[in-house]
């Protein structure tokens, strides 16, 4: 028979995940010839043998890859043969575009777990057990190729024992770039507020375990940067953990040591369950059981539901394992601010907060948050993008020439994250957060020169949100490379159609807190209609209305609920004391000169905003002490099964205006009859859903993009699903990117994409 030598060139996830020694003992095992080797670009394969065989090989390459792997593309060629002898592993490649992925941050697998567990293993109850299967990537890697050498693990020597696994390709730590054991790798410290050894090792995890049970707030240096943890039953720890974090009603998150004692706190569907035990490991959004919903009070206070995350690295197994009850595990970071990723940086900035740090010395190269999912409508939703998921790209639907301008997106000013264009992938960043203080700002620099660096990419479009007074902008304008500045909506729209493949034509609903428009108002209740030359067309719009005190007006939903009272009734509203009731006498006459003049008090579209005046007159909340704080009270009082909704108009105007006076003139006279919270909870929304559904009836798109920060509320977005599927829309919304800004930088760079191609074909 006739032998052959094939050439492959595998894109995609395949470094870093045991796939070398995978294809090593598939081609040793249908004794073929040739060798495997890492590039910056993937991993590439020559294999000699008959061509049935071939064929075979390469069915199998695909079929049976392993679990952690993701091919996006395979090329194959068929050459005449070179004469190889066996097959080997080459030494990686560094030459070239880098363009293989850079894989996230993995939780410890089973295999992994039963090692620490076990008295007769050599790394029993060692913290920084992994393999290729699991463990540290994205918070440890310099520079492509995911080799050892370009990871924060060069420091550390392997023993001879860890040398012999990872060389052998049949063991399963076969080149696991942060393989070590207890005598090679990085060890355990527990420091006091001064930065003084108190122990070193098993002893510091040990007391750093009995400090948590003391009440004492433990700062534990993790796998992408500090949490701070204290035992969730210990009420006092948890209000001083607040007062010192000055966190005072935001929900924490919860870890807790296994998935049953996740069971007994709250109700988990198949779904949620496996969220939960997935390699990525996020926090789950999950409904507090019925018997404890009055129980966990400080945790998520006034919140029916509870932040849970499994342990994911085998530090964490290992201190659940040992305190065997719920801790709340918390960002290590003062507020607004990035985490610590450096026990030093940690000292100055946790000290106040921490009473003890458990620290390690494998250095974190990137600070990572833990991620956040909810299940939306039968699917997980990610509302925090981060470990476990970033850096991995999205890929544009079509694919695009190499040769296409890099473009890196900046994002926006809330939940920021950043999003790199090359060729066919976006690669989004992690989550970074809010650009409200230096230290933000900082790391949002970092990551924007990071993320291009890591790829050796040179930037020549900057895109950006149009608001000019956004950090995000204003750092584009320092930046070389021309500058695209794309709305804020059209960015959530197209984020939300890229992630889920969608073409032009299609109706975009934008709703969120606010977002600067191309006329100069406050946009946030948005209809866009996504056109084939990758433009939009605003068609429908929520009645604008004013907004006073601006910024203020975001932590006081009462200054909404007066800008919505003002829209309707004119200077009637101050002869209406009893739609006054949120406001001390002495503030009126100061707002009242505001709205008649339009002084500080913008007009706006937003939704969210329309979330906040109604929470505050349905009595829910006047002030929030976090962004988003109303919305979702008002979420959470709603009557389940009440189908009635308040009434609304459209104006045939153009863009169509969506007219919710007659909404807020029926829910007053709710508030008269004495009707329940959740009554008028319930119409709202209900209300919500029924325009979403007129405007998509009116336009007669049959698609329609569901985005924004209002699309994280599970009612009005499953009940808009309902609604539209029942009339046979197609309605779409968001999976694997965040409908908040999270998402923002993923959609400015597919619309400066789209614009190119628009040119392009022109």
């Amino acid at each position: 028979m006739i032998r052959e030598r094939a050439r492959i060139v595998l894109r995609g996830a395949v470094q870093g995940v045991g796939f070398r020694p995978f294809v090593y003992r598939l081609a040793t095992g249908l004794q073929l010839d040739g060798w495997i080797s890492n590039s910056a670009q993937g991993v590439f394969v020559e294999v000699e043998g008959e061509r049935s065989v071939l064929d075979g090989f390469l069915r199998q390459l695909s079929a049976e890859r392993p679990p952690r792997s993701v091919i996006q593309s395979v090329e194959t060629s068929f050459l005449d043969v070179i004469g190889y002898a066996g097959f080997e592993i080459r030494e990686s490649e560094e030459s070239g575009a880098k363009t293989a992925f850079i894989l996230p941050d993995f939780a410890t697998c089973a295999d992994c777990q039963a090692e620490i567990l076990d008295p007769t293993d050599r790394r029993f109850r060692y913290p920084f057990t992994n393999c290729t299967n699991c463990g540290p990537r994205f918070s440890i890697i310099e520079s492509l190729p995911y080799d050892r050498a370009n990871t924060s693990m060069k420091q550390f020597a392997m023993c001879a024992e860890c040398e012999r696994e990872y060389h052998d390709p049949l063991d399963r730590r076969f080149h696991a770039q942060p393989n070590a054991c207890p005598r090679c790798g990085p060890q355990l410290q527990l420091w006091n507020g001064d930065g003084v050894v108190l122990a070193n090792r098993a002893d510091a995890l040990t007391q750093a375990v009995q400090a948590v049970r003391d009440g004492k707030i433990l700062a534990l240096k993790g796998l992408g940067g500090f949490q701070l943890i204290v035992d969730a039953a210990n009420e006092a720890a948890v209000a001083r953990l607040r007062e010192r974090k000055h966190r005072e009603e935001k929900p924490f998150a919860l870890m807790v040591p296994s998935l049953e004692a996740a069971r007994r706190l709250c109700d988990l569907s198949a779904l949620e369950e496996r969220a939960l035990l997935s390699p990525e490991a996020p926090i789950v959004l999950l409904p507090k059981r019925s018997e404890i919903r009055n129980q966990q009070s400080a945790i998520a206070p006034g919140n029916p539901y509870l932040g849970v995350m499994l342990p994911y690295t085998p530090l964490h197994h290992l201190v659940m394992r040992d305190l065997n009850s719920p801790v709340v595990a918390t960002s290590g970071n003062q507020s607004d601010e990035p985490i610590c990723v450096d026990e030093g940086e940690a000292i100055k900035r946790l000290g106040g907060i921490a009473d003890i740090f458990l620290v390690h010395d494998r250095p974190i190269v990137r600070h990572v948050d833990d991620s956040i999912v909810r299940i939306m409508a039968g699917r997980e939703m990610l509302l925090r993008r981060a470990r476990g998921y970033a850096p991995l790209p999205i890929m544009l639907a079509g694919g695009v020439s190499q040769k296409r301008p890099t473009i890196l997106a900046l994002g926006a000013h809330l939940k920021n994250t950043i999003a790199l264009r090359v060729g066919a992938n976006v690669f989004v960043s992690q989550h970074l957060g809010d650009l409200e203080t230096e230290a933000a700002h900082a790391a949002f620099r970092r990551t924007a020169t990071d993320l291009p660096r890591l790829y050796e990419a040179e930037p020549q479009i900057i895109a950006c949100d149009m608001h000019p007074e956004y950090l995000s902008t204003k750092y584009a304008q320092e930046l070389p490379g021309e500058k695209i500045a794309v709305q804020h909506h059209w960015a959530h729209v197209v984020a939300c159609m890229a992630e889920n493949e969608v073409s032009a034509p299609a109706l975009g609903v934008a709703w969120d807190g606010t977002g600067f428009g191309p006329d100069g108002t406050i946009w946030g209740g948005e209809f866009l209609l996504a056109q084939s030359d990758g433009s939009f067309e605003r068609v429908a719009q929520l009645r604008p209305f004013r907004l006073p005190g601006v910024d203020r007006a975001i932590r006081e939903p009462r200054r909404s609920a007066l800008g919505l009272l003002h829209e309707v009734f004119g200077e009637e509203l101050w002869d209406r004391p009893e739609l006054l009731k949120a406001f001390a006498a002495s503030e009126l006459p100061v707002l009242r000169q505001m709205l008649a003049k339009g002084l500080h008090s913008p007009l706006t579209s937003s939704a969210g905003r329309l979330f906040d005046g109604v929470a505050s007159l349905a009595g829910l909340r006047d002030r929030a002490s976090f962004e988003g704080q109303a919305a979702m009270e008002l979420e959470f009082a709603a009557s389940a099964d009440l189908r009635e909704a308040y009434p609304f108009t459209l104006q045939q105007t153009n863009p169509v205006q969506v007219d919710w006076e007659a909404t807020i003139r029926a829910l007053l006279d709710d508030i008269s009859k004495g009707t329940t919270a959740a009554d008028i909870s319930a119409k709202f929304h209900n209300m919500l859903s029924d325009v979403i559904l007129a405007v998509a009836e009116h336009i007669g798109e049959p698609k329609v993009v569901l985005s924004g920060g209002c699309f994280q509320n599970q009612r009005l977005t499953e009940q808009t699903i309902e609604r539209l599927r029942a009339k046979e829309f197609q309605p779409y919304w968001h999976q694997r990117i965040p409908p908040n800004d999270g998402g923002i930088s993923l959609g400015q760079a597919v619309a400066v994409n789209w614009r190119q191609s628009s040119a392009e074909g022109r």
